[in-house]
């Protein structure tokens, strides 16, 4: 296939070009003004593509964005980018329809296929959005089916499934439900899910966490990593890693070693939860806040 010929040649290390990569290349530090830019790089990316109405759904959205997208990311990836991302989301209140099931999963597929044709890994994110009052129950069968046709779509795409990467939302009720569920009862579900749609070949699953508090995703996380999986089982959260760093700043100079401490605690708190080592001791009561908006846009 050309997509794998392009994963494979383009810039995939072997073992030695990685250790050398790892010895030379030195982290840079992780600051408040890196989170702020990046938030304002991803809302000048939405103005170009993103959630659209879908006509003929039940007030149900679809986002736009593949016309023209293999040019871009050609250009992307002459200019150094090897990775992509594409959310798309299904909301359990409006439905879910089939047409937007189906739409969610067709635009998944068509973007990862066209991301491994021009040399980049995509990220797949099929969010199930966390409004509305149902179960948990409900959650994993409306996940079952939003994951069932994303992967057949892919297949049917001839994606390569061992180049991707998975960004999903974990399985939990919805926000407005009365009955909350334990760490222990969100990581039975997930994996439970993951088992039953995920193919092995799947490198790697990255986690959002949708509104969930810091401390619950953190949780929620390591209660998934309490015994093996077939995928390496870890997180690519947004609200719930710079929540309290950027409150703890709120743009203020005498802030920053501050809410600089406060990301480094997110962030080891959620490499630990990776590895199922993660205890809650030294929390702060506000990442224990909810971070759930209803109808929330980005």
């Amino acid at each position: 296939m050309a997509s794998a010929t392009l994963l494979k040649s383009s810039f995939l290390p072997n073992k030695a070009e990685w250790g050398a990569t790892r010895q030379v290349a030195a982290p840079k530090p992780v600051t408040v003004s890196m989170v702020v830019r990046a938030s304002a790089y991803a809302d000048e990316l939405v103005q170009t593509a993103g959630l659209v109405p879908l006509a003929g759904s039940n007030d149900e959205s679809w986002c736009q964005g593949l016309d023209g997208l293999a040019s871009r990311e050609a250009a992307y990836y002459q200019a150094g980018a090897r990775f992509a991302k594409w959310r798309t989301v299904v909301s359990i209140p409006n439905g879910p329809s089939e047409l937007a099931v189906k739409e969610a999963a067709w635009g998944l597929a068509r973007y990862a296929a066209i991301s491994q044709e021009n040399g980049l890994v995509p990220i797949v994110e099929p969010e199930i959005l966390l409004d509305g009052e149902h179960g948990i129950e409900r959650t994993f069968e409306v996940a079952q089916k939003v994951w069932a046709e994303t992967f057949y779509y892919m297949a049917e795409n001839n994606v390569m499934f061992e180049g991707i990467l998975l960004k999903p939302s974990m399985v939990t009720p919805g926000a407005e439900c009365t009955d909350r569920a334990t760490p222990e009862q969100v990581a039975d579900y997930t994996l439970k899910l993951l088992h039953r749609r995920i193919p092995p070949a799947v490198p790697g699953i990255m986690f959002l966490s949708g509104g969930q508090s810091e401390v619950e995703a953190t949780q929620n996380l390591n209660a998934m990593n309490q015994g093996p999986n077939p995928w390496h089982v870890s997180f690519s959260y947004a609200r719930a890693l710079q929540n309290t760093c950027l409150k703890t700043w709120g743009g203020r100079p005498e802030n920053v070693k501050a809410a600089q401490d406060a990301l480094l605690l997110r962030a080891k708190a959620n490499s630990l939860a990776q590895l199922g080592k993660y205890t809650s001791d030294g929390e702060a009561a506000e990442a224990s806040e909810g971070m759930f908006v209803k109808n929330y846009v980005y």
